[in-house]
C-alpha cells in the first residue's frame, strides 16, 4: 500500500499519527463524495451457545446485484468500542455495496447499545466468538466469504485463523486485520503513556467501565469495583476486568496468549494481509514484524502514514474511503 496524507494532515511522526488518527475519526467522511450516504442496515439478533446474544448488523447488495450469484460477503470485526457505526465499518459498507457485495458487521458483547447477559464481554484473542459468527454466517450465505478485522477486532480475527488452521480457508477465502495490536504489550504500554494515556485511554476508559460497572449489578461479586474504579489505563482496567472474566491469570497472561504476533510465522492456510502505518500512536513500529517473522500466507503493509485507523484521503476534511478501496482492490485478487 503506498499511502500518502493529504498535505493538510501530512507527516511522519508523533504528532501526524495522532492527528491522522483523530481527525478521521471525528470528521472526514465515509464516502468519497463527501455526502451523508446512509448505510441501510437490517439488525438481526442471535442466541449464542451460552445463552447470551449478540446483535448483527446486515447491508445486502443493492437490489439490481442481487441477480448475480454467488455474491461476495464481507464480514467486519470492528475495534475496541466500536461498532456498526464506526467511521470505518461505515466506509467499508460503502465499498462493499459499491461491488454489488452482501456486508455484515457483528458486534461484539455489549457493543450494538444493550448489555449483554451473560458474565462476560469481548477480548483482543476472542477467537471462539469468531469462529462461531463465521460458521453461522458461511451456513446462511451461498458465495465467497471474507472477513476483515479493525484493530482489536483484527488481532482476534487473526487469533482465529492461527488456530483454525487448514480449516480457515474452507470458511473464508482471505482475512485482513487493520491497525492492529498484534503486541498486545508493546500497544499496551504505549497506550498507557503520556499524550495516549490522557486521551485515548480516558476515552476507552470512559465508556468500559460504565458498562463493567452494569455488568456488575447483573453478577454481584464477579470482580472488585473498588479496583475497577481505581484503574487509570489498559493494564489496570484488564488486570481487573477482562483478564478474569475471560479465563486469564492476569493482564500479562492475557496480552501474551492473544498476541497474534507470534504467531504469524506459521500462518500458510488462508491468505492474510496485516496493515500498520508505521506513525501509529498505538501500535509502535518497533514491534511490527519483518517479513522474515511471518508465514508464505501473510502481506504486509506498513505505510509510514496513516494513523490508528485513519487513512484520510482528498481535500478538506477529507474522507476514509481510500482504506477500503485499497484493502478490497487485495481482496479481490483473493477471489
Amino acid at each position: 500500500m503506498q499511502y500518502r496524507a493529504p498535505r493538510w494532515l501530512a507527516g511522519h511522526g508523533p504528532f501526524a499519527g495522532n492527528v491522522q488518527t483523530i481527525w478521521p475519526a471525528l470528521y472526514s467522511h465515509a464516502h468519497a463524495d463527501h455526502g451523508r450516504v446512509p448505510v441501510a442496515y437490517r439488525r438481526e439478533r442471535w442466541d449464542t451457545p451460552d445463552g447470551d446474544f449478540i446483535d448483527v448488523d446486515f447491508w445486502p447488495a443493492a437490489r439490481a446485484a442481487q441477480a448475480l450469484k454467488p455474491r461476495p460477503l464481507l464480514v467486519l470485526f470492528h475495534g475496541l468500542e466500536g461498532s456498526s457505526q464506526s467511521h470505518y465499518a461505515r466506509a467499508f459498507a460503502h465499498w462493499a455495496h459499491a461491488q454489488g457485495w452482501d456486508y455484515v458487521v457483528p458486534h461484539f458483547r455489549g457493543c450494538s447499545g444493550e448489555l449483554n447477559r451473560a458474565p462476560r464481554a469481548y477480548h483482543s484473542g476472542d477467537r471462539a466468538e469468531i469462529d462461531w459468527i463465521l460458521r453461522r454466517l458461511a451456513l446462511g450465505h451461498q458465495g465467497p466469504m471474507l472477513a476483515v478485522g479493525v484493530s482489536l477486532g483484527g488481532n482476534a480475527l487473526l487469533r482465529w485463523a492461527q488456530e483454525a488452521g487448514a480449516e480457515a480457508a474452507r470458511v473464508v477465502r482471505a482475512v485482513v486485520a487493520i491497525s492492529s495490536p498484534i503486541d498486545l504489550a508493546a500497544a499496551g504500554r504505549a497506550i498507557g503513556r503520556g499524550f495516549n494515556r490522557q486521551v485515548y485511554t480516558r476515552m476507552f476508559l470512559n465508556s468500559m467501565k460504565p458498562k463493567a460497572l452494569a455488568k456488575l449489578k447483573q453478577f454481584p461479586g464477579l470482580f472488585n469495583e473498588a479496583a475497577l474504579r481505581a484503574s487509570r489505563d489498559l493494564y489496570e482496567y484488564d488486570n481487573v476486568f477482562t483478564a478474569p472474566l475471560h479465563g486469564f491469570a492476569s493482564t500479562e497472561d492475557y496480552w501474551a496468549k492473544c498476541s497474534a504476533k507470534p504467531g504469524l510465522r506459521h500462518m500458510r492456510d488462508v491468505p492474510a494481509l496485516v496493515l500498520n502505518a508505521r506513525n501509529d500512536p498505538f501500535v509502535p513500529a518497533a514491534c511490527l514484524p519483518s517479513k522474515g517473522e511471518v508465514g508464505p500466507a501473510v502481506t504486509l503493509w506498513q505505510p509510514h502514514e496513516g494513523g490508528h485507523v485513519g487513512f484520510p484521503a482528498g481535500r478538506f476534511p477529507g474522507h476514509v474511503a481510500d482504506l477500503p478501496q485499497a484493502v478490497g482492490q487485495w481482496l479481490i485478487q483473493q477471489l
